[in-house]
């Protein structure tokens, strides 16, 4: 069986620890301890009621951190005497003894697959076992999908807005809620589309590509060209001895200046210092910002620095833009690179990167895209990992049978009332194989078949008897978690990343709308829809318990 790498489990050992939950959840524990409760056999899902930030679509993420946190789900002597100090002090000692023995050995789950799109209402897991043990896995579970999931279905909105071609970086660790959220939205992000983050235990822990070069507080740093050392660079191979770099570039500065008609005495000798340093220190990945006092002096610096740079056989990178009207200054750099490639015969340099970062947002991304610019890389920061639209998906985790009997949470607020006993789910897809429902039955149902027309009832209010005939189905869940066993391949960031991508390439582009997506079919079997009505009449009539014996 394939499993992550070695790094990840620590890791979510390390942040997930059993005791991260609410303490209710020890207090049910108890309370069903103490009726001899706690073993009857119990069933809860997960899922969330809306789809995150007005769109039409979600990505399940967080399965691979929740296999490893119930593999490991143990509570240490320490655990224990914690809770023996915060708990009422008429506990029963006893069942200090039974948490010490606890573990996940008789939960099961099933699934669907890390990276799969989803939708609101469909049950994402299912957990079996005693009732409570899988009462105090409530919040745990919870808190390792909702932000995962929510984070990663938000990277995959900013991936639709950018478009297929540009690429994207995450730099959100400096603004994520905590080093937890820093790590969890390097990984999740780069799972819904991005490519690159800057977060170097994220790279180190999920395989995620990392980047980065300077700051303008290096650039800003500098102030002579005596702060530069060394001040030669031996070029690239080896071939011939050091040549004075500062020297170099003074010559290359003069022709440029020249080629585009400006004056040397713009360029600040700080800016230029900087730049030499760290084209000195790293020759192969000078990627500079160069709006750290104008993007035009900063420019001509770079021009300068890399041209002196493959004159010795050298690749620089590119330039970074970090303020203004990013789209503008982008087909002005651009302009000049092409300039600087015909005029002094070198091609690769028309096609250097540049990388945008300025408070991105989804509804900045989708106006770039409509100007005009040369942007190659979109750094995105704020926006992306702290959810800035929407702060939580609002998943839950439901009671849906105890002893083999459903159960139903009923509210005032149709929307808030749960669907009742253990079931199976499938994905109903059209003709061109593009997903058209999700449609959820009891699991003892029979599974719908290809080309065979079924009646269904969409959730929702005032929908009526649908009848769709299928191309295609397939089962959404899958068998992840059998008796204290992970079943099932824990996948790399890489691979969740893959199975992320093609899912959302089959999704219809209607559904995948940034504004106004159209709305996603989520029904309910006949016999699944009954046994919701026959319950709610049931609980409509009320009983009549206080008047028996």
């Amino acid at each position: 069986m394939a499993t992550c790498g070695g790094n990840e489990p620590r890791s979510v050992l390390t942040r997930v620890p059993p005791l991260l939950t609410d303490l209710y959840q020890f207090t049910m524990a108890y309370a069903y301890w103490r009726a001899g409760r706690h073993n009857e056999p119990a069933v809860f899902e997960l899922f969330f009621r809306d789809n995150p930030f007005g769109g039409g679509f979600s990505l399940f993420a967080g399965l691979s951190d929740c296999l490893l946190f119930l593999q490991n789900f143990t509570f240490s002597d320490d655990d224990v005497e914690y809770l023996r100090s915060v708990l009422p002090a008429g506990t029963d000692a006893a069942f200090f003894s039974y948490l010490k023995e606890l573990d996940c050995s008789s939960v099961s789950v099933s699934a669907v697959p890390e990276g799969s799109v989803v939708f609101a209402r469909v049950p994402l897991l299912e957990v079996s076992g005693p009732l409570a043990v899988v009462q105090l896995l409530e919040t745990s579970l919870l808190c390792l999908v909702n932000y995962a999931s929510l984070v990663c279905s938000n990277a995959a909105r900013f991936r639709l807005a950018a478009g297929p071609r540009r690429r994207l970086m995450e730099m959100g660790l400096r603004r994520a809620q905590g080093p937890d959220g820093g790590l969890t939205a390097s990984r999740y992000t780069y799972i819904g589309g991005f490519d690159l983050t800057s977060n170097a235990l994220a790279g180190r822990l999920f395989g995620i590509p990392v980047a980065g070069t300077m700051a303008h507080s290096y650039v800003t740093s500098f102030s002579s060209l005596e702060e530069v050392w060394p001040q030669t660079l031996v070029p690239c191979g080896g071939g011939g001895g050091p040549i004075d770099f500062i020297c170099l570039v003074k010559g290359w500065l003069g022709r440029v200046c020249q080629l585009l008609g400006s004056k040397t005495s713009l360029v600040r000798e700080g800016e230029l210092a900087a730049f030499l340093s760290y084209a000195i220190a790293y020759p192969q990945n000078f990627l500079p910002v160069i709006d750290s006092y104008s993007v035009s002096c900063g420019l001509l610096c770079f021009c300068a620095v890399a041209l002196a740079l493959y004159e010795l056989q050298y690749r620089p990178l590119g330039v970074r833009l970090d303020s203004g009207d990013l789209c503008r200054q982008s087909l002005e750099v651009r302009r000049v690179f092409k300039e600087c490639s015909e005029q002094f015969s070198v091609p690769q340099f028309e096609s250097l990167i540049i990388v945008g970062t300025n408070s991105i947002s989804e509804q900045s991304l989708v106006e770039l895209n409509k100007k005009d610019n040369e942007i190659d890389v979109v750094g995105v920061g704020t926006h992306l990992v702290t959810c800035t639209r929407q702060p939580s998906l609002g998943c839950v985790y439901k009671l849906i049978e105890v002893r083999g009997r459903p159960r139903m949470k009923m509210s005032e607020d149709p929307e808030k009332s749960t669907l009742p006993g253990r079931k199976s789910v499938y994905r109903l897809l059209d003709a061109d194989g593009h997903p058209q429902m999700d449609l959820i039955c009891l699991s003892e149902e029979a599974a719908p078949k290809a080309g065979v027309s079924l009646t269904c009832f969409p959730l929702g209010l005032n929908k009526t008897l649908q009848t769709v005939t299928p191309a295609q189905v397939t089962s959404l869940r899958l068998d992840v978690f059998t008796c204290g066993q992970i079943t099932f391949p824990l996948n790399t960031a890489s691979e969740s990343r893959e199975r992320a991508q093609i899912s959302l390439q089959t999704l219809h582009p209607h559904h995948k709308r940034l504004q106004e997506p159209h709305d996603y079919t989520v029904a309910l079997s006949e016999r699944l829809h009954s046994l919701v009505s026959d319950i709610t009449k049931g609980n409509s009539k009320g009983s009549n318990f206080l008047l028996s014996n």
